[in-house]
């Protein structure tokens, strides 16, 4: 039903849906205390809470973590940030679901190594929620001072509401995206999954012909 929405009232819809979901306000509500540049709670805990609720499934369930992103250009040593994941640690303890935190300003350096293909470097949180394998995924949500919700999503909400995986190639090869998919697919049976582009449907923005 959201999915068929103006844009202002599937926000609305967002946010109620995220609401039901406690350990994810939860860790929202301790991420702002660690006053991270840019930070926001992104990617599987919001579009999966979302299917949850709209399969009338318990908000939490299939979720395997919690992600944090921040961005902080300042210093790209790997022990800065592990500093940061370590006051995460401290913040974070109790919550009976696991939470992980990274700088997008360093997956550069790490990211060909573990996907096989160069990733550059980020110049904002945003940007590297852009560059998700599917545009679904795209999500973004942080607490800004006084308690407002900022929710970033590039590509909407409708795909998210009804269910729809849509692949995203701007940078994670496609089978990041197929394995994800299935994976999500044998959670959530109802999701609709679209296939990863051909070559020819990149380059032209056409199907490719039969």
């Amino acid at each position: 039903m959201f999915g068929r929405l103006p844009l202002e009232e599937q926000v609305d819809g967002f946010r109620a849906a995220l609401g039901r979901n406690e350990i994810l306000t939860e860790v929202m509500a301790r991420t702002a205390e660690l006053g991270l540049p840019g930070w926001y709670v992104t990617a599987g805990c919001l579009f999966q809470t979302v299917w949850n609720v709209v399969t009338d499934r318990p908000p939490t369930q299939g979720i395997k973590d919690y992600d944090v992103f921040y961005f902080d250009d300042t210093d790209l040593s790997w022990e800065a940030e592990d500093a940061v994941i370590k006051a995460g640690r401290e913040v974070f303890e109790g919550l009976p679901a696991e939470v992980e935190i990274r700088n997008e300003a360093r997956v550069h350096l790490w990211y060909e190594q573990k996907f096989g293909v160069p990733c550059p470097p980020y110049d904002s949180t945003e940007s590297a929620i852009d560059r998700f394998a599917a545009t679904t995924c795209c999500l973004g949500v942080r607490l800004e001072p006084g308690g407002q919700w900022r929710v970033y999503a590039p590509h909407g909400l409708s795909d998210v509401f009804n269910l729809v995986l849509r692949p995203n190639p701007v940078l994670a090869p496609r089978e990041v995206y197929e394995a994800k998919a299935a994976r999500w697919k044998e959670e959530w049976p109802q999701l609709r999954v679209l296939p990863w582009p051909s070559r020819l449907a990149e380059l032209t923005g056409r199907p490719a012909p039969a």
